[in-house]
């Protein structure tokens, strides 16, 4: 019998159509021999829709078309209810019909909305074994803020910061630019709190950019960070595969930016913006990075580090940035669902996508048997005990 694996992608992100790039790839890596593959496609409005013209990429020239080409559908928010649910239903049908039972999800979605735990949320509100980080370090890792605030509390190396709302810069923004230039000098970098891809990264130099840049960040978000910025600066990033338990970690790449900052187009466009469909793996980059063995070997354990202090699981990539000037080394960022689920990394440390998606899947499961064996409520209700709700404040006895 084979495993129905659901495949979520798209979503209300502004990374949106990376998602459909990477849930692509993986459907095409997966075993069509073991597996029965689902997908689902989430729109940019939250509509959910499954069919085989999903798998067409041509398809997604026009999403109005692709909606009418496919089954919209639903799950419901119901504890080990795995069932997928035509949304429409027939006249003589009674409810929604059943259009597939699933077995195992595998959430390849990025960015707010998606990527930050809200739908994982609704995946561990119904139960179903899914694949990839849990919805707490989920919003962890998409929260720079709060990711490095753990990070320097856990002993792992991140740059200095200053962070605010939209609310404190329209009411302080004099006091907010003293702490930035007191805290960190120029130049810096601002970004929004809790986006990806690069989106909304901006760098300043002088005052008057750092209002502007911060200003458009806000567009994005309602949490700003300022960081410092490293000018003789090597990125270099490292996937790592696991759980909070176990957990290995890849060879390392070196992507190369166009500019100052490595943008959206230079990471899924590979530096063109007229690029194929590849999505992370179509970058350019340098694999393995050309960097002295104990450097390499100091990277994967700082990334292994993040993972596990994040608490991940699945498949990750940990972004790190080098001061070429001193040797320091710190830790970026982490991608909680990367970019082509960092399968090109694997490939070069010798684990093929086709292996990378049956680990997943097995991790998984694996989770599911371990939540299952906890105690999440008892049997006994309270309600139906004598005298339960005697002495409770407004439950008194009526007279």
């Amino acid at each position: 019998m084979k495993t129905n694996v659901a495949i979520f992608f798209g979503g209300r992100s502004v990374e949106h159509e990376i998602s459909v790039l990477s849930a692509l790839q993986a459907i095409d890596a997966l075993d069509k021999q073991k597996y029965n593959i689902i997908p689902i496609y989430i729109t940019k409005q939250g509509r959910w829709f499954t069919g085989d013209a999903l798998l067409d990429i041509d398809n997604y020239k026009d999403l109005k078309g692709i909606e009418k080409k496919t089954e919209e559908v639903f799950m419901k928010p119901v504890y080990g209810d795995f069932n997928l649910y035509k949304a429409k239903s027939t006249l003589f049908s009674k409810g929604n019909p059943v259009l597939a039972e699933l077995h195992v999800a595998i959430p390849i979605v990025h960015g707010t909305n998606c990527e930050d735990g809200i739908f994982e949320g609704v995946l561990e509100t119904i139960g179903i074994p899914y694949a990839g980080c849990n919805t707490l370090s989920s919003a962890i890792g998409m929260d720079k803020i709060v990711m490095k605030m753990i990070l320097d509390d856990e002993g792992i190396p991140v740059v200095d910061f200053v962070w605010f709302t939209d609310k404190e810069w329209e009411k302080s923004k004099e006091k907010l630019i003293a702490e930035v230039e007191e805290k960190l000098a120029y130049p810096v970098i601002i970004k929004p709190a809790n986006l990806g891809s690069s989106v909304g990264i901006s760098k300043a130099d002088n005052r008057e950019t750092l209002v502007e840049k911060i200003d458009y960040a806000t567009k994005f978000s309602d949490r700003i960070i300022v960081e410092h910025c490293i000018e003789n600066l090597k990125e270099i990033n490292c996937s790592v595969l696991g759980d909070s338990e176990e957990c290995r970690a890849s060879i390392l790449e070196e992507p190369i930016k166009s500019g100052e900052i490595l943008s959206y187009t230079d990471k899924y466009m590979g530096g063109s913006k007229t690029a194929g469909s590849k999505g992370m793996a179509a970058s350019e980059k340098r694999i393995p990075a050309d960097l002295p063995e104990d450097v390499t070997r100091r990277i994967q354990e700082m990334a292994m580090d993040t993972f596990k202090a994040l608490h991940c699981h699945g498949v990750s990539r940990i972004d790190v940035m080098i001061d070429d000037n001193t040797g320091d080394i710190y830790v970026n960022e982490i991608n909680t669902i990367p970019g082509s689920l960092s399968y090109y990394l694997w490939e070069a440390t010798g684990l093929s996508f086709k292996s990378l998606m049956d680990t997943l899947i097995k991790l998984a499961y694996k989770r599911k048997r371990e939540i299952d064996k906890k105690t999440f409520s008892y049997d006994t209700n309270i309600f139906a005990m004598k005298g339960s709700l005697k002495g409770a404040k407004g439950f008194g006895t009526k007279k």
